[in-house]
Parts: structure tokens; C-alpha cells; sequence
């Protein structure tokens, strides 16, 4: 075995077991407030043609099922901290971890990081724990007409936990009559069982399902002061879940969310006993300013909220600054994780 696959099977066992360390697309046909997911052209209509009105695609549903009211539906749990759900944040004793349903504020350790952009200037990013590049399904609703059934929550069929959770969504865009209700369909199953047309569109959201009450004050762009919170359907139950609108890619050809890497060291190398994410990523003294380095920012060719993590030899730390300096120091290993991370901040 390798040195690289040595660290990356190391990173991994200590990231299960440690201590924490460190859906546009998913607006749907509007909250209930009226906004719409077309605000603009990164959206879930991007690229995607009306539908042709086939009849066959329309598969009427013959008991005309009345549409629920999502401020009276029940609301579904979310942990996104039990041991099914995490593997870097794993709810324990020691650390105190928020429980099910509890809202979380990310505005705090160790869901925040400090680290360094490509240039070397400063950058904030969630900490959403590591993630598949394997993308979620979540189905928009559309009228025959092109129109994006305004009201409707988008739909998804797992959540934290859930085996094939992802916080990245592959958007799906679902043809429904034009004389469709919003809230009639609540579940991927109902989608399934009314036989309508459905067209994956090669775009992923990154939207991850929390607890109600659950915040995010930081939020890259001018748009927003902070992360919207959106409600969704999940199996006849309502979620909630951070849309991050800048954060919108194409699948790669293969379906998978694309990457970018990102440079770390730990106060213990990985591979050392208590080293890796177990430890706690180094910091300058006195300060929450990791060197943490990323390779690319929101807008650039290429930029991923989804990081291929490859940890340096701490011994470099001083000497790492930017991302010349971090390719240049004593790499560990290549890819010993994939995180979710979006950059919510520049300097």
C-alpha cells in the first residue's frame, strides 16, 4: 500500500470516530412568501426546454387528490449529527453537538472556517462535513406550458441519515398539466405513481437539509445577507434546507459534482496518534486563522463547494501562504476526503 493510500484509509478511520472539527435549483415554483426560482437565469428552468404536452405524459390522476397546506403538514426530523448522518461531526458527549431537530447555528466552531483564497487573502466557508460526489435527486414541478408551478416545494426522497443523502441536488424538472395544484404531490412516490414526465437537467444545487430554526448568517454575493432557508417535501413531511444560489454546477459527464482542492493541516498529522480532523486544524496564534488554502473562489473556472482534501506536513505551515506555497509543501496525501464547504466570504 502507498503512503498516500496509507494516510487516506488513516484520514478516514480517525475522521469516524473523532470528535467535530471540522437547493434557484431548490427554490421550486415559489415559498410562500410568492418567491419564484426564476429570479434569474440560474435556475432550475436554465437549459431546459417546455415540454411538449404529450397526453401520455400527463398521467392524470383519477381521484383528483386535494393539495396540502405546508404550514399544517407535519415536519420531518433532521440530524444531521447522528452517526448514520455524519462522519466528521458525530454527535458525542464530549462535543456536544446540537440533537435532532435542535437548530443549529453555523455562524459558530467548528462549523466556520478561516482559511486562505489562491492569492493568499482571507476566506470564510461552511463546514457541511464530508459528502459524496454522487449527487441527490430533487424534482422541480413545471405546468406543460414551461411555467414553474408557483407555491409547489420542491421534492426529496432522502434526508440526513437517509442511505444516498447528498447536501448536492441533481434537479430534476417534473412536467405536470397545466391545471395541476400546487402541494398536490408530496412525495417522489406520488411523482412515480401519476406517471408524469421527468427530465434530469445536468444541474446540481447545493442545499443542505437542516433543522428548523437552523442559521447560516454568511452568504457569497450581493443577493443576499445570509443563506435563504427553503422548505421542501420530503415524503408527505416538510424540510428546510440552506439554498446556497451562487453554488450551481453542471453534473461532470458521468453525473458527478464536480471537485476543487483544498490544502489543510492539522495540529497532529494525519496518521499520528489523535492526528488528523480529530486534533483541530492549526492555527496562527492567538487566532482562528487557519492556512487552510483554497484553489479557487466562487466565480472562477472550475470553483466546487465540494473539496478534495489533501492534507500537508504541519512542519510547512509557516511557510504556507498561498496556493503556490501550499502545491509546494510536503503534501501527505491526495484526495483523503471530500467535503462540503461552500466560500461564504473573501477579503
Amino acid at each position: 500500500m502507498s503512503n498516500n493510500d496509507t494516510t487516506r484509509r488513516r484520514f478516514i478511520q480517525v475522521a469516524s470516530g473523532s470528535a467535530a472539527v471540522a437547493l434557484a435549483g431548490c427554490l421550486g415554483g415559489g415559498d410562500d412568501d410568492g418567491d419564484s426560482m426564476d429570479d434569474s437565469g440560474d435556475d432550475m428552468n436554465t437549459g431546459s426546454d417546455g415540454m411538449d404536452g404529450e397526453d401520455e405524459s400527463a398521467g392524470m390522476m383519477t381521484d383528483s387528490p386535494n393539495p396540502t397546506d405546508p404550514t399544517e403538514a407535519p415536519r420531518a426530523t433532521v440530524d444531521r449529527f447522528s452517526e448514520e448522518a455524519g462522519m466528521l461531526m458525530v454527535r458525542t458527549e464530549e462535543n456536544d453537538l446540537p440533537g435532532p431537530d435542535e437548530p443549529v447555528n453555523f455562524d459558530q466552531a467548528p462549523f466556520i472556517t478561516q482559511g486562505l483564497g489562491p492569492e493568499g487573502g482571507m476566506v470564510e466557508y461552511y463546514n457541511f462535513d464530508v459528502k459524496s460526489t454522487t449527487p441527490a435527486p430533487i424534482y422541480a414541478l413545471f405546468h406543460e406550458n414551461g411555467d414553474p408551478v408557483e407555491g409547489q416545494l420542491n421534492i426529496i426522497d432522502v434526508i440526513p441519515g437517509d442511505e444516498g443523502y447528498n447536501d448536492f441536488w441533481h434537479v430534476n424538472k417534473v412536467t405536470v398539466p397545466d391545471d395541476y395544484e400546487a402541494n398536490v404531490l408530496t412525495s417522489v412516490d406520488g411523482i412515480t405513481e401519476a406517471g408524469y414526465d421527468v427530465e434530469p437537467t445536468g444541474m446540481i444545487k447545493n442545499c443542505p437539509v437542516v433543522p428548523e430554526g437552523s442559521t447560516a448568517s454568511k452568504h457569497f454575493g450581493d443577493d443576499h445577507d445570509e443563506a435563504p432557508v427553503v422548505d421542501g417535501w420530503y415524503d408527505g413531511e416538510v424540510v428546510s434546507y440552506f439554498l446556497f444560489e451562487e453554488d450551481s454546477f453542471m453534473a461532470t459527464d458521468d453525473g458527478s459534482m464536480p471537485l476543487s482542492p483544498i490544502y489543510v493541516s492539522f495540529n497532529t498529522n494525519p496518521g499520528q496518534e489523535g492526528g488528523g480532523p480529530a486534533s483541530g486544524f492549526m492555527t496562527e496564534e492567538g487566532s482562528n486563522q487557519t492556512h487552510n488554502v483554497v484553489a479557487t473562489l466562487p466565480g472562477d473556472d472550475g470553483y466546487s463547494s465540494l473539496w478534495m482534501v489533501n492534507p500537508y506536513d504541519n512542519a510547512d505551515f509557516e511557510a504556507v501562504s498561498d496556493l503556490d506555497s501550499a502545491t509546494d509543501s510536503n503534501v501527505l496525501a491526495m484526495g483523503a476526503a471530500t467535503v462540503n464547504c461552500p466560500i461564504v466570504s473573501t477579503n
